[in-house]
């Protein structure tokens, strides 16, 4: 089983409940919250076949009636084959649904839930690997797209994870699947019930705490910390880091920029920290 797995057994109980076979349940309001047990969708032709050929999980890849076929909707279909995925053709307005309005070009790949890991868990890869601990914490980064592409940043300079709050903040859905372009399916991703709490036991367990915000008194280049164990914390573009995250931080630092600029995204800003720290670690 990997990572981002669900219990098998749960997924099939809660789809026997959905089909009505689980007990009487009370109905569901009209606008119910997303279950964390319920699958999730990548739509459009490149970043289903990029998800298919990274290995990504998936239960069914959805295809629309009389599609246009190109090349990857061929290679996405013949790789679904190959490893055993559920091909279903389905009328347009299904996919729409499915993909909640997404552009999905006539395809859609179906997901299983994602598996959070415990944060210490992300210690423990690093351990295991004999290398100093590099993980990416995110503060209030509610953009599951950011959160996909810091993804990739982190699987490009070698971090081993990212750890976000469950509250108010992004987590691994579909979006952050598509945008991460398959690296999701090799990179931990561990939620925390409070992110303070968290940072707190990092510390205790030896790691500095970076923070990152554009009020930052140090440039990033100049912190002597980033060949140590290490934990960054990226904040969100409009508000930055929290007060309490903040507090948490051995040093809070900044990525220096032309004036014209006001800020980075999240995404960006996590992409140039990474690579300066993996920069430092190659000295």
């Amino acid at each position: 089983m990997r990572h981002w797995y669900k219990d098998k057994a749960r997924d099939e109980r809660i789809a026997r409940e959905e089909r009505g076979g689980g007990g009487a349940r009370r109905p569901a309001p009209a606008r119910q919250r997303r279950s964390e047990d319920a699958p999730e969708y990548i739509g459009g032709r490149n970043p289903v076949l990029e998800a298919l050929q990274a290995g990504v999980p998936c239960n069914a890849l959805y295809v629309a009636q009389r599609i246009d076929n190109d090349d990857r909707v061929r290679d996405s279909i013949k790789i679904a084959a190959e490893r055993g995925v559920a091909l279903l053709e389905v009328t347009r307005d299904k996919l729409d649904r499915l993909t909640e309005g997404a552009v999905h070009q006539g395809v859609a790949l179906q997901i299983p839930a994602y598996d959070y890991a415990h944060p210490s868990e992300l210690v423990e890869l690093a351990h295991d690997a004999g290398e100093a601990p590099l993980i990416i914490a995110l503060d209030s980064v509610t953009d599951p797209r950011n959160l996909g592409a810091i993804a990739r940043s982190a699987t490009a300079f070698g971090a081993h994870g990212l750890l976000i709050p469950s509250r108010r903040s992004a987590g691994v859905t579909g979006g952050a699947w598509k945008t991460s372009a398959g690296t999701l399916a090799n990179l931990r991703v561990a939620r925390a019930a409070n992110l303070t709490t968290a940072l707190r036991e990092y510390r205790e367990a030896g790691l500095f705490v970076i923070g990152l915000d554009g009020a930052g008194q140090t440039d990033i280049g100049d912190v002597d910390l980033l060949t140590e164990p290490l934990v960054v914390v990226v904040g969100s573009e409009g508000k930055g880091l929290s007060r309490l995250v903040r507090e948490h931080c051995d040093v809070v630092t900044r990525i220096p920029i032309h004036a014209a600029t006001e800020s980075l995204n999240a995404g960006v800003a996590a992409g140039v920290a990474l690579y300066e720290v993996a920069r430092h670690r190659r000295l």
